[in-house]
Order: C-alpha cells, then sequence, then structure tokens
C-alpha cells in the first residue's frame, strides 16, 4: 500500500509556527541545501501567514546563480536567501552560529534544517496514528529523521516504522534516537533504519535507481518518481521484498510525503 502524505512539511512547521506566534517573531530562519523542499515549504508559509522568512543555504552564491528552480520558486515567495560555505553551514546546529545569525538579522524565530526539532516529532506522531490498524510496517524515506520519529511514535503497539535514508553517513539512528528524548523523554516506537539505499547521497542515483523508477513508473501508469525520496523508499521497499524481509502476508505501506 502506498499512502501519500504531501503534508509532512506542513506536520513539522505547523507547531513551529504556532510556536512563533505565541513567542511574537515576525521572521523564520532555517537552513537547506540549494534543491530543499523544507525551504519551499517555509517560504510559502511565510507568504501566506505575513512572516518575513531567511534561507540559509549550503553552497556558494555565485555558483547557485541563476537560481534554480526550487530557489526561484522560495525567493518569489519571498524568502531572503543567505548562501553559506559548506564549512559553515556544517554549524548549523551550533549555539554560537546561531548567535552569529542573530547578531547579523536580528530578532528571528529558528527553525532547523528539514523543520526537525521536538515540535516537528509532535506533529508527525498524527501520521503514524492515522495509520493505525492499517498496516503492518509503514516505511518513509528520511532526511533528518523526524517525520520517522513522530511516526513511530504515533504507531499501534505491533506496527513498526521503516527509515530509509537518503543521505549517506549513517548518522540518522542517533538523530532519530535524539529527536524521540528531545519529544518524549526516551524511545518511542519500534523504528529502525537500513542504510543501503542511498545511492551515493542526497540527490544522487545511480543507472540501477534510474532503471527502477522508470520501469515502476510504466508499469503503474505513474508520472515519473522523484529521485530525492520516492524512488529511494520504493527501491529499498522492493529489494527488501525481495530479500524476504517482510513475511508472507505483511501489510507494508509506502509513507510517500512529496
Amino acid at each position: 500500500m502506498i499512502a501519500h502524505s504531501p503534508g509532512n512539511k506542513y506536520r513539522k512547521l505547523a507547531p513551529n509556527l504556532r510556536a512563533a506566534a505565541e513567542q511574537g517573531h515576525g521572521t523564520l530562519l532555517t537552513f537547506g541545501g540549494a534543491y530543499s523542499n523544507h525551504l519551499r515549504a517555509t517560504a510559502a508559509a511565510g507568504r501566506l501567514l505575513g512572516l518575513a522568512t531567511i534561507g540559509v543555504v549550503r553552497g556558494d552564491e555565485l555558483a547557485a546563480r541563476p537560481l534554480n528552480p526550487s530557489l526561484e520558486r522560495c525567493a518569489a515567495d519571498g524568502m531572503r536567501l543567505h548562501f553559506v560555505s559548506r564549512a559553515d553551514y556544517r554549524r548549523r546546529t551550533e549555539p554560537a552560529f546561531h548567535a552569529e545569525l542573530r547578531a547579523h538579522f536580528g530578532d528571528v524565530y529558528l527553525v532547523p534544517e528539514g523543520g526537525s526539532n521536538a515540535l516537528a516529532v509532535e506533529g508527525c506522531a498524527a501520521l503514524g496514528r492515522e495509520l493505525r490498524g492499517r498496516t503492518d510496517v509503514a516505511a518513509v524515506a528520511c532526511g533528518t529523521g523526524g517525520t520517522l520519529a513522530g511516526l513511530a511514535a504515533g504507531l499501534a503497539p505491533g506496527q513498526r516504522a521503516l527509515g530509509i535514508p537518503v543521505l549517506k553517513g549513517g548518522f540518522l539512528d542517533g538523530e532519530v534516537a535524539r529527536l524521540q528524548r528531545a519529544a518524549y523523554g526516551g524511545r518511542r516506537g519500534d523504528w529502525s533504519l537500513d542504510d543501503r539505499f542511498h545511492c551515493g547521497g542526497y540527490a544522487r542515483t545511480t543507472g540501477e535507481l534510474d532503471a527502477f523508477a522508470a520501469a515502476f513508473s510504466a508499469r503503474h501508469a505513474l508520472p515519473q518518481l522523484d529521485r530525492v525520496y520516492v524512488a529511494k523508499l520504493l527501491y529499498g521497499l522492493a529489494a527488501l521484498a525481495e530479500e524476504g524481509a517482510f513475511a508472507p502476508g505483511t501489510t507494508v505501506t509506502a509513507v510517500v510525503t512529496g
């Protein structure tokens, strides 16, 4: 079963937007790469709600010009794009870097990369609750881990969540656990990650992934699959099924978040 949930960015952002409003902030600042869906969602939310938005973008500005369609959409929605070096971007979780950004931009409400924080986890738990009684395994492609952390927490006992990372590095186990500790004080739900299907890293692809995606689309009369998240999720699930990872009769849901 494939469950389409384009609202995972909304689920992450909504509680943060409420917190920003409650604290009296008029500007959101967040982080992302040049093709970040999270940056696009934040820019759109800012436009709709009348909030200023700043996107701290990984990479050199000159190399990013002309803007790709994703960043172009951010700019059209009023987001101020602030490009930083890859070295500085690696500091995106450091309080000292946050202090530098606030000194430069003034009073901002800071939303982490991918929108993933304790508030976002609680927002994504609703996704797990919606799948209670409907599946045995709920699988999702993972970037920052926030959706998986919430999804797992919302599922019922006996259900499990499976994350397919789209970045290489093997760091998400610790990050999902950290997010759940921040949201709930400890681990919640039955979850795991399989790190074999990132195809070289974020937005990277391989001939095998491209062939799988093309065949899947043709077989099911679907538009071209997104290579960043969706194709890697489905490719991973197909490989796991061939390996016998799911017992006969298991209902597996691919949660397509966008």
